[in-house]
């Protein structure tokens, strides 16, 4: 495992753009909304998201972890190869343009850090966001710790080839295998085109509820309870394109080490994100979120789980007129969130 990782770690920088792009749809966004349960009308109502000054509706803060999903498949399936189970640790969000119903958003990806710790690799995975007009969207910093045979047990990859969705392999293959074949393709990212941060969600003026004369450091979020029963990981799971087993089939979290079926960590973000833009008011007015996940939301066959949130203000900018809000999320007792951040716009 110790060559393994030093081949790993020689593979930091190793980058590409996907195939293809991936466009936004309305209806997509909806069911995305549904599923981390986020109801604020600008995801489902064209007249809702005009009159927070949006052209279409506004995905959700963590929506762009789909397209995300897809991107990265070449990179888990044909180059990080040594790994039967890969789990989420860390992930942060940078906003700097609204994501909106017709977007065709081209993902860069790359392999921008390899860490060793307590023996496991931890691997942080970029995506790059560019729109249309050549603007940066979003950067999503995902990381990932790698699990072999000698941290899980080693019949898990069998079992996840007999109980993972019909396909899923050879499509992954087929869409690696037709890297630079033509077709939807887009330039490489070496090209002379140069990508820039969009300033939107930075200069935009935000519509939001509270407005910045009305906070202050200490001021504590109204807290939300969040029920979450297997039915929902299983929608999830086909929403988000966060296939893994862990999250639905009690044999397979077994094999992992796992007490039973755990919910989805980007669910939990995807959670914790709306709990803040819920009280904000407007969604594109949060514009960093990150969390690192220090515990798992055990989701029973024959109970649901909840997910408790709480929030409060760090500290605030007059200059900007921003705040850092502290989240703290929980289940059964446990912080799911090791620490949670929101950076916020207001009015």
């Amino acid at each position: 495992m110790v060559e393994a990782s030093l081949d790993v770690a020689g593979l930091v920088g190793h980058r590409y753009r996907a195939d293809d792009y991936y466009e936004v749809g309305r209806e997509k966004i909806r069911e995305y909304a549904r599923a981390v349960q986020d109801f604020h009308p600008a995801h489902w109502s064209e007249d809702a998201a005009g009159e927070f000054g949006y052209a279409g509706l506004i995905a959700p803060t963590t929506f762009i972890s789909t397209a995300a999903m897809l991107a990265n498949r070449r990179l888990l399936e044909t180059v990080l190869t040594g790994y039967d189970v890969v789990v989420q640790t860390d992930q942060v969000f940078e906003m700097y343009k609204p994501v909106l119903t017709g977007d065709r958003l081209v993902s860069d990806v790359e392999l921008s850090a390899v860490r060793r710790i307590a023996g496991r690799d931890l691997l942080t995975i970029t995506n790059t966001f560019t729109d249309r007009t050549g603007d940066i969207v979003q950067i999503m910093h995902t990381t990932v710790v790698g699990l072999t045979s000698e941290d899980v047990n080693a019949d898990i990859s069998d079992t996840i080839e007999r109980v993972i969705m019909s396909g899923l392999r050879a499509t992954s293959r087929a869409a690696a295998a037709s890297a630079g074949v033509d077709g939807l393709m887009v330039p490489d990212p070496d090209a002379e085109t140069v990508a820039r941060l969009s300033p939107i969600s930075r200069t935009r003026v935000p519509r939001t509820m509270p407005r910045f004369e009305d906070i202050a450091v200490g001021d504590e979020l109204p807290a939300r309870s969040v029920t979450l029963t297997r039915g929902d990981l299983v929608n999830y799971a086909g929403v988000s394109g966060d296939v893994n087993p862990i999250h639905w089939h009690e044999g397979v979290a077994a094999l992992a080490g796992l007490p039973d079926v755990i919910a989805h960590g980007m669910l939990t973000m995807g959670l914790g994100a709306g709990f803040v833009t819920g009280w904000l008011g407007d969604p594109g007015a949060l514009i960093r979120y990150g969390v690192r996940l220090s515990n798992y939301t055990v989701i029973e066959a024959a109970s649901a789980g909840t997910v408790e949130f709480t929030g409060r203000i760090k500290s605030v900018d007059p200059d900007t007129r921003t705040a850092v809000v502290v989240i703290v999320a929980k289940s059964a007792g446990r912080k799911v969130f090791g620490l949670a951040t929101a950076d916020v716009r207001l009015a």
